[in-house]
């Protein structure tokens, strides 16, 4: 049995008409005959009676054609379905990304991804720069959202956004009353600090900054995540500095604050490599700039 022969059978059963049905198949009434007669010889089933001038469909000739036609819209779909993740219209990608990342960046980034790529899915690994770096370095993942982009041969990026570090403390905090800060107004705070391993983008940036300005805080805890650091700051055991999208979380009884005289940002990059064959990868990563550009936050590296 084979599609061309379902295809000839399903015309004729519709138009109950050799003439016609060739016609509409574009082919003379003898070939289409012939394929008829093949397939009811391979399926050793009579479907149509064609006593009297007439053209009839048997029990098993109904039967068959509801079947024949999802076969056939099936094959259709099987093969648009092929076209579409050929053409990277469709398709799945695997994202690995940042907690803090996932607060808001993220999620703004899919959902427009939602709009203008609704049949590609996503596969999301929340994991540290460090970690995305080797999953991709594996083809674990397609695209990463990491903190340090040390630039690699045949690898791409993409600045994503950048944003402000803001000094985290709790409520009634002697230093909560003021509305910015200097750098050494932290000077012997205890402080709860990233990871130097984890961490270590946020932790360089914060030993880096104290260091420039002659500052020792009291480091007390590290820790890797972002809202790790926001629960012990909001139990009193010390201050912190976070990325401003911490306030994302909405975490209560925790107040923050700008650092006045420091520009100290976080960047966050989209990496990919060059010689991923997703075809769904280009068409995202030409979206994502597009969306990177209209929140006024994205530059190339």
């Amino acid at each position: 049995m084979e599609l061309h022969q379902l295809r000839c059978f399903v015309m004729v059963a519709e138009e109950l008409h050799f003439g016609r049905a060739a016609q509409r198949l574009f082919m003379t009434q003898p070939p289409l005959s012939r394929q008829i007669q093949l397939l009811e010889r391979s399926l050793g089933v009579q479907l149509l009676d064609r006593s009297n001038r007439q053209v009839r469909l048997t029990v098993a000739g109904r039967q068959f054609l509801r079947d024949a036609q999802h076969l056939l819209a099936y094959t259709e779909q099987a093969s648009d379905s092929a076209r579409r993740l050929a053409s990277g219209e469709a398709g799945q990608l695997v994202i690995g990304f940042t907690a803090v990342s996932g607060y808001n960046m993220v999620p703004e980034l899919l959902r427009a991804a939602g709009q203008s790529l609704p049949d590609i899915g996503f596969e999301l690994h929340e994991m540290v720069s460090s970690d995305q770096t080797e999953a991709l370095a594996a083809n674990m993942i397609d695209i990463g959202f990491v903190r340090h982009a040390e630039p690699r041969p045949g690898w791409s990026y993409q600045l994503a956004s950048r944003e402000p570090l803001v000094v985290v403390m709790p409520d009634g905090h002697p230093l909560a009353e003021r509305q910015t800060l200097a750098v050494t107004d932290l000077a012997h705070q205890p402080f709860v600090m990233y990871s130097p391993k984890e961490g270590r983008y946020f932790y360089d940036c914060i030993v880096g900054l104290f260091a420039s300005a002659g500052v020792l805080p009291r480091y007390l805890y590290y820790l890797k995540q972002t809202h790790s650091i926001l629960g012990l700051v909001r139990a009193g055991l010390g201050i912190g500095i976070v990325p401003a999208s911490a306030r994302e979380l909405y975490i209560g009884h925790l107040q923050f604050r700008p650092l006045a005289d420091a520009q100290l940002s976080a960047d966050m990059y989209m990496v990919y490599r060059d010689d991923n064959d997703n075809p769904a990868l280009p068409r995202f990563i030409n979206m994502a700039r597009g969306h990177f550009s209209e929140q006024q936050t994205a530059a190339p590296l």
